[in-house]
């Protein structure tokens, strides 16, 4: 059985056309772009010459940039309207990424080991099992490589920024777009992470400033935070 949602995968369809309009539902994707790019970067020390896996890759934001950093990129989904959208910018684009409609379990069946750097971002929290999902990616990177997730901490501070603050107050996102049950607190995912054979690299938060607008990274984690991890080289 896939590892999804039937409701999340139709709740993201149903505005899959405007992916790529920075004035959409998915203006905090494009905001936080360039901020989830330098990250990922940095802790692969450069993509330029990488191999790179977005799991769950939606229109194709963080994968077509990726690509433009240097890397051959490949993005996987589960919803072919996103995927429709992701190989249609990638026409009016010029930037090539290798999309395929195809879980991240599958896909780790097909093709463990294959990549330098996995990410997975925004996703671990609409999943029904996200360590699954964990694993997939653990076993799609290269022993040594770098695997990157984004996701929101569950707590009553992320609730309220995330949840009323962001959808209710703010309008970032469209009312129901996450369900706090599903938040996955760092100590957690860094425990999915051990179990499938992950080290933790690097944890980081990534905070919004209503005021200015503007996202930025730092330490605090209460809210949304990325974490990367290397999995473990042969003895």
């Amino acid at each position: 059985m896939l590892n999804a949602d039937p409701a999340e995968l139709a709740k993201f369809s149903a505005f899959a056309h405007r992916w790529w309009d920075p004035t959409s539902d998915f203006k905090p994707l494009h905001d936080i772009n360039p901020l989830r790019l330098d990250y990922i970067a940095q802790r692969a020390h450069g993509l330029t010459g990488k191999t790179a896996l977005d799991v769950g890759c939606g229109g194709g934001i963080l994968a077509e940039s990726m690509a433009t950093a240097g890397a051959t990129v490949t993005g996987i989904d589960l919803s072919d309207k996103a995927l429709a959208v992701a190989q249609l910018h990638r026409l009016e684009s010029g930037v090539e990424v290798d999309y395929r409609l195809i879980g991240a379990e599958a896909f780790a069946a097909e093709r463990p080991g294959a990549f330098d750097v996995v990410t997975c971002m925004e996703i671990l929290e609409h999943v029904p099992q996200p360590a699954s999902t964990v694993a997939a990616c653990a076993t799609l990177v290269k022993p040594g490589g770098l695997v990157v997730f984004s996701t929101i901490n569950r707590n009553p501070k992320a609730y309220l920024l995330a949840v009323i603050g962001g959808e209710y107050l703010l309008r970032l996102l469209p009312r129901g777009t996450h369900d706090y049950a599903r938040f996955i607190k760092p100590s957690e995912l860094s425990a999915f992470a051990r179990r499938a054979g992950l080290d933790t690299d690097n944890l980081t938060g990534m905070t919004y400033n209503p005021l200015s607008r503007n996202y930025r990274l730092e330490p605090d984690t209460d809210v949304n935070y990325l974490a990367s991890f290397r999995r473990d080289l042969p003895e």
